[in-house]
Parts: structure tokens; sequence; C-alpha cells
């Protein structure tokens, strides 16, 4: 089946699923392979529960008009999402980066919803599924479309870009993510910059943080909307930017104070700032759009509990979040004697990952009113002897003595990769 014939079916149904558990009424549902499942054996269930049309890709499950034949399931949803991109013709951005990525998009995202019609990623549906996902939902009431890209090998980003075909687009930063499958720091600029590689081949604009050398270099020859803090030399100056531990911005003659921790994410918000002044947001409406979000899911969400303010940071970490959350919380000004900081370990680093562990566990050995609990095998194996740092193989021996703790009036960092799950800490505390 064609892609245009295909598309015919997909304009008659509500949704696009791609699970059996969350199937709503005329929706159509495309069966995808995994390394341990083939959903064309559920495709029957999945007309069963409501779904209009089932795209499969294996002919022994085709048992009706509404079973929808095609040669690859997953190359036709693909080829499904970037039709319907053309077809609506909307200004599409597109955003990847190792850090901040769903941070800065739910930014762009509140801002540029003050003014039009917007359609998002929803959380972090960023991949070769969750891009195509992402455009088929966008519908002719869709004034302005944000993709968030994920990849983590080379020529993941150029493939998204060539559905998603972007406008514009922005990268948040390069760091030490996914250096496993990049082979590298160097390969992590590479991968990331297929989004500029792409804006520049078809001549379209990114946006960019000036502060950033390695952005200012690449996009020198391209056309570019850019801001900066210490750059005067741009299209949108953000002023000044403090957190303690809250971010405040200060941006032409006001204050914009966030409900986001850590210095870091000054460059997130100025960045939606920079986004919305280009679709021309009144200054008013990012103000109120930027000081309305509030961060949820484990990401920098600043909590209370039995007395201790709680700085959560455990949706992922890789050696540049974990510096920069680390060197956020040792700036902050705190009355207590000490504060607690437990960091877990940092996964997809590859034959990096002793090296990198170990650069964290040194940074903090003559740090001076903190108690540090390291979490996890990769830190264990980096562990120095100093009293203030504590080092556990696994969060059970970590939770049998943090139990035991029971802070008072601590300020506390809670820092780790998804699959450390430390979200569990707060249970201790």
């Amino acid at each position: 089946m064609e892609t245009k014939e295909l598309y015919s079916y997909f304009l008659q149904c509500k949704s696009i699923a791609t699970d059996t558990r969350k199937i709503a009424p005329d929706s159509l549902f495309f069966a995808l392979k995994g390394d341990n499942f083939d959903a064309n054996t559920f495709a029957a269930e999945a007309l069963s529960k409501g779904a209009k049309y089932v795209v499969i890709d294996n002919p022994a499950y085709k048992t009706g008009d509404n079973m929808l034949l095609v040669p690859d399931s997953l190359a036709a949803l693909q080829n499904l999402a970037r039709h319907h991109r053309r077809e609506l013709g909307l200004p599409v951005i597109a955003l990847t980066g190792s850090n901040g990525k769903t941070t800065t998009k739910e930014l762009i995202n509140a801002v540029l919803s003050k003014k039009y019609n917007t359609t998002a990623t929803i959380g972090n549906l960023n991949n070769h599924i969750g891009v195509p996902l992402t455009l088929l939902s966008f519908t002719h009431e869709t004034e302005i479309g944000i993709v968030e890209m994920g990849a983590n090998h080379q020529r993941e980003i150029a493939f998204l870009c060539s559905i998603a075909e972007p406008n514009f687009g922005y990268i948040t930063n390069f760091g030490k993510a996914h250096l496993e499958g990049f082979g590298g720091y160097e390969g992590v600029i590479k991968g990331k910059s297929e989004l500029y590689d792409y804006l520049k081949e078809n001549i379209k604009t990114a946006f960019v943080n000036l502060d950033d050398p390695i952005q200012r270099e690449k996009t020198k020859d391209m056309s570019r909307y850019t801001f900066a803090i210490d750059n005067y030399n741009c299209d949108v100056r953000i002023d000044a930017a403090s957190a303690n531990p809250m971010v405040t911005i200060k941006y032409n003659g006001q204050d914009i104070k966030s409900h986001l921790i850590g210095i870091y994410n000054a460059t997130n918000i100025s960045a939606a700032i920079t986004i919305g002044h280009h679709f021309k947001v009144s200054d008013e409406k990012i103000k109120d759009a930027i000081e309305g979000y509030i961060p949820s899911n484990n990401r920098s969400q600043l909590l209370e509990k039995n007395s201790n303010n709680i700085i959560l940071d455990a949706y992922n970490a890789n050696p540049s979040s974990m510096q920069a959350a680390i060197a956020n919380f040792l700036q902050l000004d705190t009355e207590e004697s000490y504060k607690i900081a437990v960091l877990g370990d940092m996964f997809e680093l590859g034959k990096e990952s002793h090296e990198e562990h170990a650069k964290i566990v040194q940074s903090l050995v003559n740090e001076e009113g903190i108690e540090i609990y390291f979490v996890g095998k990769d830190f264990y194996n980096s562990k120095a002897q100093v009293t203030h740092m504590h080092f556990f193989e696994s969060f059970d021996t970590f939770k049998e003595n943090f139990s035991n703790l029971k802070p008072e009036k601590k300020t506390i960092l809670i820092k780790g990769s998804r699959g450390m799950a430390l979200e569990r800490t707060l249970e201790l505390i």
C-alpha cells in the first residue's frame, strides 16, 4: 500500500496507536516489531478494542479489509508522518541536545502557546517512533509544531530531520551523554550537529546560544537567530541570570522568576524567550509563560519533606549534567551546617565510564560542608577514602544505611540516571 492511500485511511481515524493497551475508539493501529515481540500478533486484538484500521506487515495476519498490509509497518508510520507534515505545511521547530531537551521544549511550548495554537512532543517521545507520532498529532488547527529529537548514535538526528523537515532548529548543548553510542564527545558534537546540517542545506534557521563557542562557530555561515548573556552581538540580549535556588532572568527591563532550579536552566529559559521574541510573542506574555511553568517528572523539582528542602533531578544524568547540578548545589546559600547529596551512577558511557565517574568523585574530595552518598557500581568502583563520602554498590545497601540518618532541616540533592530510580530516596527522608 502506497503512502497516499494509507493517508486516506489515516484521515478517517481519530488517533494513532502502537500499543493495544492504549487504543482509543476509531484509532489507526500500527503493528510494530520490537526485540521481544511482533505486534502483528495483536492485530485482531487491536480491532476488538476499537481500532478502525490496523497496519500490518505480515500477510499471515490479514483477515479483513480493515487490515492494511504494507511492506514494513515502521517505515509506513514514518512515511505517513512525513506526508502529513507536508500536507499541513505548518512551521516546525526541532530541538535536540545532550541536556535539557524536554525542559526547553516545555518552556518553548509554554511561551508560544500564549499566542499560537501549538502542538509539542508529549513527554520525551523523541525517537524514530516518537517523532512520527508527534507529527501525526498535528492538525489543521496547529499553527506551530514543536518536535523534540533524541539520539544515541550517528545519523539518527539526520534521519529524524528527514521525517520532520523542520523550518527552525535549536540545540541545547553538547555534553557527555551517550558517549558509548556516539563514540566519544567529538561524536556527540557531530551527531547532534546533524540538525544544523539539515537546516543549512535547506536554508532554514537555527536558534543559537552565542555564549557557546562551539555553537557560535558551527552556525557562523548559516541563517540564525541568536541570544546571549555574555555576548553583546546578538538578536536577543539576556541582561543577567541568577539561581538561588530558582532561576531569575533579567530581560528587557524585567525580572522573570521561574520555578526551575539550577543556573544551567538559565540557558533553557533564555532560548524560550528568544524563540518567543522571534515569533513576536509580547514580553508580558513571555514573562507570564515562564513564571507559570512548573517542572515535573523528577526534572529539577524543588520539594519539601519533613523540614528538608529537596532538589530532585533523578530523571537522567551524564557527566555534563551531573557536574552542572553539583556546581549549582554547592553555590546555594543555606543556613544549615552541611548539605547532603545523593548521586547515582551515570549510564551509557561505555569505555569512558570509569574515568567519568572517577572525575566526579575527585571533584568533590576537598569540598567542605557536604555529605555525599554515591549509589551504584560505577561510583563504588571509583570510591575514595574521604570521611564526607559514602559509597554503596546498590540502592538496597544505600537504603539500609540512609534510612537511619533521618535528616532534618537539610538541603538535599538527588541526582542520577533514570535506571537508578533515585526518586526512591524520597521514601527514606
